[in-house]
């Protein structure tokens, strides 16, 4: 069983049902993002501070655009020596290779 959460200011994906014409009940989809993470990391280093929700969303669209940039350039290193497997070289070399401008 996978630990408890207290995320009091990340909201929580969405999970309620949907009931079509046919009947059936059928599950929204769930979107997926990194704010339950950051708000455990924010109340690590934190424990008093809370974080809005334009904020997270901001935090959220951080996250992603590094997840993003250290694949592609993990991705690069890959093809340029001719393998077909990122490792965990590829990404400790591609992190240090991206830069913020």
């Amino acid at each position: 069983m996978p630990p408890k959460v207290s995320a009091k200011g990340a909201k929580k994906a969405a999970k309620t049902v949907t009931k079509p014409k046919d009947g059936k009940k059928r599950k929204a989809h769930r979107k997926e993002s990194y704010s339950v993470y950051i708000y455990r990391v924010l109340k690590q280093v934190h424990p008093d501070t809370g974080v809005s929700s334009k904020a997270m969303s901001i935090m959220n669209s951080f996250v992603n655009d590094v997840f993003e940039r250290i694949a592609a350039e993990a991705s690069r290193l890959a093809h340029y020596n001719k393998r077909s497997t990122i490792s965990s070289r590829e990404i400790q070399t591609a992190k240090y290779s991206t830069t913020f401008n």
